[in-house]
């Protein structure tokens, strides 16, 4: 795929990516994610959409290997992790330290029975960074500061701690390795908007500080495209646009992603009426029986029959700016 020419810059390059999972008691598999490729450059922000179920946090997952692949290939920094063709899956500890995951839920990702300075310490002691037990204190309170935590927060408990609070602590754990690049699974979407506000900020804030590269997963369009430098839409594991953040929200070729876009709430009461709130018809099917061709075919207003028989090409209609779709001319 032309997409991931071997560029040096990219820190992530992923190919063919398949996740398929058997549903328990039957011959039925789950076509979690199929067929997703993309790259990630070094200190930008890659941001995933797509509604809940489309695969999102599944191919985050697969490309930390936390649940190995079905298929494709992965390429972290020239190196390949992950081939299922030539059958490579390179031992995972020497890039745990370089790769981390800020998980959705910060009520279910930290131990209820750990004190917050174990919960961030944690990594550390895993991987040896520290040379005597001062040293160790010294780092986990310095990191705890880093997110806006004090040195007393290190002895507390994390149901001691509001929602945000408790993401702040996931991102101190995930820190604590000093990692290249951090898995942001929907890391705000359970915490209230005035603090959704703050965390977003902060992991600008620590990308500037510390160079890293975020795969930023969520289903608030209006966040993504904040923090994002470009965007991939993913609909029934497909990657169905991918395209600079303005690109996407300006000039989106696909009509799932216009769809998406038209849902975003605008402020400006005149804006907002003049805006046609795209209505999509149907619901999402099942990725246990996915549609023949084309994933969203069975929502799309403008489906024919070319649509059933055969699944669009995943390929660049403009210049970084990737879409599948039998309709492209028709809708642009």
């Amino acid at each position: 795929m032309s997409q991931n020419n071997s560029n040096n810059n990219n820190l992530l390059e992923i190919e063919h990516l398949k996740q398929y999972f058997p549903v328990a008691g039957s011959k039925k598999i789950v076509h979690a994610v199929d067929d997703v490729s993309f790259f990630i450059k070094k200190g930008e922000t890659f941001g995933l959409v797509g509604e809940s179920g489309c695969g999102k946090t599944t191919t985050g997952r697969s490309i930390l290997r936390l649940t190995e692949p079905t298929a494709g290939k992965i390429v972290y920094d020239g190196e390949v992790i992950f081939d299922s063709e030539n059958n490579i899956k390179a031992d995972m500890r020497a890039y745990r330290r370089k790769m981390q995951i800020v998980f959705q839920d910060p009520y279910a990702s930290l131990d209820p029975r750990m004190t917050v300075g174990d919960i961030v310490g944690e990594a550390l002691d895993i991987h040896k960074l520290y040379a005597n037990k001062a040293e160790r204190r010294e780092k986990i309170v310095s990191l705890l500061a880093t997110v806006g935590l004090n040195t007393e927060h290190a002895n507390r408990y994390p149901h001691e701690f509001s929602g945000g609070q408790r993401q702040r602590i996931g991102i101190a754990r995930a820190l604590a390795v000093n990692p290249q690049f951090i898995v942001c699974d929907e890391p705000v979407s359970a915490l209230d908007v005035s603090i959704q506000a703050q965390v977003v900020n902060m992991f600008e804030d620590l990308q500037k500080e510390r160079s890293l590269t975020y795969l930023f997963i969520a289903h608030d369009l209006s966040v993504v495209n904040h923090i994002s430098s470009r965007i991939g839409v993913m609909y029934l594991g497909h990657m169905v646009e991918m395209a600079e953040s303005d690109e996407i929200i300006f000039h989106s070729m696909h009509p799932y992603t216009r769809s998406l876009i038209s849902a975003v709430p605008v402020a400006d009461p005149k804006t907002a009426r003049a805006n046609k709130r795209i209505i999509l018809e149907g619901d999402v099917p099942s990725p246990v029986n996915p549609p023949s061709g084309c994933p969203f075919r069975t929502r799309c207003p403008y489906a024919d029959a070319q649509c059933a028989e055969k699944k669009p090409e995943f390929k660049e209609v403009t210049s970084g700016h990737y879409a599948a779709c039998w309709h492209l001319d028709k809708l642009n």
